[in-house]
Order: C-alpha cells, then sequence, then structure tokens
C-alpha cells in the first residue's frame, strides 16, 4: 500500500469507532463531513514515493510510547534497509489512554501494558533497554548511562513530559499526579479506596498545554460518579488553573454543573503556589483548600532529554519547535534529530492518537529524506478521543489536521471537526473498540 494512502485510510480507519457512534447521540452531519474529508484525502493524487534508505542507514528512536512505538513500526515497514534501533528505559509501555478507570477499578494496569516484543520479532527493530543520559544533535549520537555511544543517520525524540516542582510538595507520594501512568496510578487509587465516606478529593489542572486536554476533565466526572456510588457523602473540588474549560465545553459543563452538580465544586483560575503534604492542603490564587485526596497534576514541559539537549525552543522554552513536514527540530544545526509526541510544540493537541499520527507523518518523512526526498508537502492527521463521563457512559470528539502553507502548521479543518451532542453507552462501548485499535496500529 502507498504510503500517502496509507497515512490517511489508518486516520479514518482508527477513527471509525468514533464515526459510529452518531446514531448514539452525536451529530451525524458533522461526523459524515468528517469522513468525508479523509476520503477526499485519499482520492488526491500523489507522487508515488520511492521507499527506503541505503542499507547503512541508521535511526534511533529514543522512547517507546505512543510516539516511540508509531514511528519505530512505520519507519521499519516503509524505510527499506532502514536499521531502527528503539531504546527505551522500561520493559513495556503502560497506557496513559484509559488509565483514570484504574482509578474506579474497572481496569488493572495490567490491561493497559504493552511491550515492543512484536515491533521486534515482526518488524525488525532492534530493541535496545537502556537510560539515554546525553544527546548529541551535531553528531548524531546518543550516549547511554553505560557509557555505551550509539550513533544514526537520523535521532527521533519521543520521551514524552515532564514536570514542573511544586513549592512544598518535596519528594512526598501523598499528592500523586497519575499523570504517567504507572506507579502513581496505583498509589492514587488505594488512596480512593481508603477515604471516608465524607471526604473531599482534589484534583488540579495545570495551564494549558498539557498532555490530553480533555483528561482532567474527563477524571474529574468519572471520579465524581464513583464518588456517588462508592463514597455518597463525598465531594470532589476542581482546581483549574485555566479560565474556563479548555476542551468541549459543552458537554463537560453539562456534566459539572448538571450531571455532577451535587458533587462537583469548580474553581476556575485557581493556579496552584504551593502544597503541604502533612496537612493535605494546597494553596492556589482562589484560596487554600484542604482534601483527604489530593491529585496534583503540575504544568508540563518536554521530557529531560528535549530540555538538556537545548532543544525545548517553544512555548517559553517548555516544548520543542519543530517544522511538522518532518517534526525536525527548529534549532540551528539539530535538524537530524526530530521529536514527536508530547515533547513537541505543535497546533495539535497532545495526546496518544495525535502521538501515533505524528509517528507516521514522522516515519513518511525520513524514509524520503534518507533517499534524498522531501517530505510530503500536504501531511494529515487525525486527533480523536472519547471522554468517560460516568461510569458507563462516554462522549466523543475527532477532528482532523492539515499542514497550511500560510502558518507553517497543522491546522483544523472545520468541516473534519465533529463531537457527540452529549454522552451515552453505546460511547462507552465503542471507546475500548477504538482503544483497541489504537494500541493495535502502534504496537501490534
Amino acid at each position: 500500500m502507498k504510503r500517502r494512502h496509507f497515512l490517511n485510510a489508518t486516520a479514518a480507519g482508527v477513527t471509525a469507532s468514533v464515526l459510529a457512534a452518531c446514531g448514539g447521540g452525536g451529530d451525524s452531519t458533522d461526523a459524515q463531513q468528517a469522513l468525508g474529508f479523509e476520503q477526499a484525502q485519499d482520492a488526491k493524487k500523489r507522487p508515488t514515493p520511492v521507499l527506503g534508505g541505503s542499507a547503512k542507514s541508521q535511526v534511533i528512536v529514543v522512547g517507546g510510547g505512543m510516539a516511540g512505538a508509531s514511528v519505530a513500526k512505520y519507519l521499519s515497514l516503509w524505510g527499506d534497509g532502514v536499521q531502527v534501533t528503539l531504546v527505551e528505559r522500561a520493559t513495556s509501555y503502560t497506557s496513559n489512554i484509559m488509565s483514570s478507570m484504574v482509578l474506579t477499578g474497572q481496569r488493572n494496569m495490567g490491561s493497559l501494558a504493552y511491550n515492543h516484543s512484536t515491533l521486534a520479532s515482526k518488524y525488525g527493530v532492534k530493541v535496545v533497554l537502556g537510560d539515554v543520559v546525553n544527546i548529541d544533535p551535531v553528531g548524531v549520537k546518543v550516549t547511554l548511562s553505560t557509557g555505551t555511544v550509539l550513533s544514526a543517520d537520523r535521532i527521533v525524540l519521543a520521551p514524552g513530559i515532564d514536570f514542573d516542582e511544586v513549592p512544598g510538595l518535596g519528594t512526598s507520594n501523598k499528592m500523586p499526579h497519575a499523570w504517567q501512568a504507572g506507579p502513581q496510578t496505583s498509589l492514587l487509587a488505594s488512596q480512593l479506596a481508603a477515604m471516608p465516606s465524607n471526604g473531599t478529593v482534589i484534583l488540579t489542572i495545570p495551564k494549558v498545554p498539557y498532555r490530553c486536554p480533555p483528561g482532567p476533565y474527563e477524571r474529574a466526572c468519572l471520579v465524581a460518579d464513583w464518588i456517588k456510588a462508592r463514597r455518597p457523602r463525598g465531594k470532589l473540588v476542581v482546581l483549574d488553573a485555566n479560565l474556563d474549560f479548555v476542551t468541549e465545553k459543552d458537554n463537560f459543563s453539562n456534566a459539572f454543573f448538571g450531571l455532577h452538580g451535587g458533587v462537583i465544586e469548580y474553581v476556575t483560575n485557581a493556579t496552584v503556589t504551593q502544597v503541604d503534604p502533612a496537612s493535605m492542603q494546597v494553596y492556589t490564587t482562589q484560596g487554600v483548600y484542604r482534601g483527604d485526596v489530593v491529585n496534583l497534576i503540575p504544568r508540563q514541559k518536554a521530557g529531560r532529554l528535549v530540555v538538556d539537549a537545548g532543544l525545548a525552543n517553544a512555548t517559553e522554552g517548555r516544548f520543542a519547535g519543530v517544522n511538522v513536514l518532518s517534526y525536525a527540530s527548529t534549532v540551528a544545526g539539530a535538524e537530524k534529530v526530530h521529536i514527536i509526541g508530547d515533547s513537541s510544540a505543535t497546533t495539535q493537541p497532545k495526546a496518544g492518537h495525535i502521538a501515533n499520527q505524528e509517528g507516521k507523518v514522522c516515519a513518511d518523512a525520513i524514509s524520503r529524506l534518507l533517499v534524498g526526498q522531501q517530505p510530503d508537502p500536504e501531511p494529515v492527521t487525525n486527533s480523536a478521543c472519547f471522554s468517560t463521563i460516568t461510569m458507563t457512559q462516554a462522549s466523543w470528539l475527532t477532528a482532523a489536521f492539515q499542514y497550511d502553507p500560510a502558518t507553517l502548521a497543522m491546522k483544523v479543518v472545520p468541516a473534519s471537526s465533529a463531537a457527540s451532542t452529549g454522552w451515552n453507552k453505546d460511547n462507552f462501548e465503542d471507546m475500548s473498540t477504538w482503544f483497541k485499535a489504537l494500541m493495535a496500529d502502534t504496537f501490534a
């Protein structure tokens, strides 16, 4: 299959379950327009790219999450003769998507774990377990904690996010963020399970940009529904550093003030200034709040490797500026380093589905660059996500992005945007189908 057709077909295919939800309360006109956009892209006549690179071409991918696994897989598929080396510190990846359902006991951590064995056995990716401590953008080298130095023709960085330090938190684990699925997710789940029947949960939302724009609001709805079922005298205080809901305003406002209005207290423009884990107090620009459980989600920035390499040159030095035709760094001299996923600064949301899409665009671009061609001048990506409004019902949102040469950015195509009107059980079931398809497209 031609890569251009595959990129678009996959975007449409992975969101098929989103569009199928139209009959369950969504706006079918908008959803069909979104699908029509993808089909229109497939129909465009494009030059067939020449696959591959020389047999000596080496690409190192750092980070095996949604973005890193996707680019490694598709570079191996499309870059004939290219050896892909994936460097990852952990033996498996735990998905952030769906991880809030661990808090309510609906999922376990094992159901979110994915390894890289298929990338190695089926696609020929060389998987190296190790911790990268240094990136040489000019020399195109990475250094592992063991002292081993790996050289390549191109480096792809997909290290995810890092967090700002919160004054007063120190090394305490009493206020977990659980925004990187893993031990903190299990810790927060155990804290909720131990909460008294009249307890208060505090959930903080950092200023944008952060990983998964709907995520904190989705988690709030899920926890509020759990409180109603398991802690009927409990309360949830949502402290949002932003001025309003940053996405899906209609659905989330209806849920916060209507469905969960008796449980959620929503405070906007509430930036966390410091915390006191001993007293479980959170100090904000809107006052001081105390909780029995505190889900403290700090402000976010690019992964440490990106910052240490001097590649965080956008968003007030928080994220990496990239050329979205190839995701190459915009730092002079670092053009052979590509940065994808949550660490990059683009007009696309920081989300697992977009990370998968960026990995494919990046793989396509590198495969072309290695044989002296230019990247596709009109890349298309698709963003889709579901939001759990209750423990059994969900809403959805989807949009497509296309490169805009006037702004050098990915721009939302209005006809591609669609969202459900409200939430229902069918959407909740479709969410599982979408998740399985996305994860299979990334890791299998």
